[in-house]
């Protein structure tokens, strides 16, 4: 089991550090138009993105991508 943790980039991630961490990185406006999904472009807050986010599997999986890609890329401008 402690294999499985060891291959997950998300492991010890919740989905609130996720979100918060794209929208310092791009904002609102940038994060709606990277990933079009209501939550981001209409009123958008943390709180209601989650709600959307933890009900809604292909939204979810796409920013976990996102924030991903965003990790590699922090990642590799630091080195």
């Amino acid at each position: 089991m402690g294999e499985q943790h060891v291959n997950d980039p998300l492991h010890g991630v919740s989905l609130e550090q996720i979100v918060n961490s794209l929208v310092a990185h791009y904002g609102w406006d940038e994060l709606g138009n990277r990933i079009k999904i209501r939550c981001f472009t209409s009123d958008p807050s943390v709180k209601s993105s989650l709600k959307f986010l933890r009900k809604t599997s292909w939204a979810r999986k796409k920013v976990e991508n996102l924030y991903l890609a965003m990790e590699t890329s922090v990642w590799k401008s630091s080195k």
